[in-house]
C-alpha cells in the first residue's frame, strides 16, 4: 500500500473523509478515546467528525459521567467512555507504574513502601474530590515525604478522573480528581482483553505496524499479541516493505478519492496514532501538533488559532506553502463554520485570515 492510499484508509476511519452521523458517545468509542490534554479539544475533534454535534452533547455526557478524562494510553490525558475507562484501566497500570518508578517522582521517595500512600490517596480522594496539589498537602501530612511526588503517585498508580467541570465546555477549571471506582460506581476490569484492544485499534487507525500499535498504546510486548491474532487479519507492505496488519471490514478507499479540508484540535491521535506518521504529516512539520492543524488533500497543511478582539472573533490559518484560489475558498468556509460550532460567532462578527505562508513553524 502506498503512502497516499494509507492516508485515505487512515482519514476514512477518522470520519475526516465524510463525516458521520453518530452520536458523540459512539465515536469516543470507536476512536478507542482521545487526546484531551487540551479541554476543548474533543469538541473539536468530534466536530470535525460528526455531522451536527454541538457542544453540549459532549458536556452532558461528562457531566452525567458517561464520558471520563483520565492517564491511560501514553501516559496522558485522554476522553474515555465510561466503559472503556473500566474495561481497558488494568491493561495501562503496568505501564503507568513503569512510568511513575522511572520517574524523577519515585526517585524523590526512596525506600518508601507505595501501598499505604495508595490507599490513604484512595481513602481521601472519596471523600472528595481534589487537585493533585491539595492531594500532596494531605498526604504529606500523613507521610514524610515531599507533597508533589506523594501527589503522583495516586496520578501513576490509582485510576483517578478528572471530574467537571474540568472538560466542560465553557467552564474553566482546574484538574480534580476523584477514583473511578467511586464516581463510576464500579470497579475497573480484572481481566481486560489486549486483543480486542488491537483489533478496535486496527478499525480506527490501521492498517498498521507492531510499531504503530506500539507507538499509539505505549504498551510494549504486542508482537505475540498480532501473530496470536493473524489468521484474522489481513496482511499488506507498505512502500518500504513493512509488514502492515488490518481487519478485514475496515475501508480502504481509493488513493485518489477527494478529502475536504479539515481543522483539527491540538494533539489530535490521527496526528500520533503510528510510529511513521508520514501518512498524515511530513517529518518536517511533526512538531506542530501542539497546535490546531488543519488538513489540506488529507495531510496537515498548516496550523489554525482562534482569537477575540473586541467584537470580532477572527480564525487564522498560517499555511506552510501558498494556498490555491479553490484551497482558500473552501479552507475559508470550513473557517466559518468551525467558528460558528464553537459559538464564538454569537453576536460577534465573523474573520477568517490567511496569513502568509511559512516553511516551518
Amino acid at each position: 500500500m502506498t503512502g497516499r492510499a494509507l492516508n485515505r484508509a487512515l482519514l476514512a476511519r477518522q470520519h475526516l473523509i465524510e463525516r458521520r452521523h453518530a452520536t458523540a458517545l459512539a465515536e469516543i468509542e470507536h476512536l478507542v478515546g482521545m487526546q484531551a490534554q487540551i479541554p476543548n479539544a474533543p469538541y473539536v475533534g468530534l466536530w470535525s467528525r460528526l455531522h451536527d454535534f454541538e457542544p453540549k452533547a459532549l458536556a452532558r455526557l461528562i457531566e452525567t459521567r458517561r464520558a471520563v478524562r483520565i492517564g491511560m494510553m501514553r501516559n496522558t490525558i485522554h476522553l474515555l467512555s465510561a466503559r472503556d475507562c473500566l474495561a481497558l484501566w488494568n491493561l495501562f497500570s503496568p505501564t503507568l507504574r513503569q512510568s511513575f518508578i522511572s520517574s524523577p517522582f519515585a526517585r524523590a521517595l526512596p525506600g518508601m513502601n507505595l501501598e499505604p500512600v495508595i490507599e490513604e490517596a484512595t481513602t481521601v480522594l472519596r471523600e472528595r474530590p481534589m487537585t493533585l496539589a491539595q492531594l500532596g498537602k494531605e498526604l504529606a501530612a500523613r507521610f514524610s515525604g515531599p507533597a508533589e511526588p506523594l501527589a503522583y503517585v495516586a496520578r501513576h498508580l490509582i485510576p483517578i478522573v478528572q471530574v467537571p467541570p474540568r472538560g466542560v465546555w465553557g467552564k474553566a477549571a482546574q484538574p480534580t480528581w476523584a477514583p473511578a471506582e467511586s464516581w463510576l460506581g464500579k470497579h475497573p476490569s480484572e481481566h481486560p482483553s489486549v486483543e480486542k484492544l488491537v483489533l478496535r485499534y486496527l478499525a480506527a487507525f490501521g492498517p498498521a505496524s507492531v510499531a504503530d500499535v506500539t507507538e499509539w498504546s505505549g504498551l510494549s510486548g504486542l508482537r505475540p499479541v498480532l501473530e496470536r491474532l493473524r489468521g484474522r487479519l489481513m496482511t499488506f507492505r507498505d512502500d518500504r516493505g513493512r509488514e502492515l496488519f488490518d481487519v478485514p471490514e475496515g475501508p480502504r478507499p481509493d488513493a485518489r478519492t477527494p478529502v475536504p479540508p479539515r481543522f483539527l484540535p491540538e494533539y489530535d491521535n490521527v496526528l500520533l496514532g503510528h510510529a511513521d506518521r508520514t501518512r498524515v504529516i511530513a517529518l518536517e512539520h511533526r512538531h506542530v501538533i501542539l497546535n490546531g492543524t488543519f488538513l489540506l488533500d488529507g495531510v496537515v497543511a498548516g496550523i489554525w488559532t482562534m482569537s477575540n478582539k473586541k467584537d470580532v472573533s477572527e480564525l487564522t490559518v498560517s499555511s506552510f506553502a501558498p494556498l490555491a484560489r479553490a484551497q482558500r475558498t473552501a479552507l475559508g468556509e470550513e473557517a466559518e463554520r468551525l467558528l460558528g460550532f464553537a459559538a464564538l460567532a454569537s453576536r460577534r462578527s465573523l474573520g477568517f485570515t490567511v496569513a502568509p505562508p511559512r516553511a516551518r513553524v
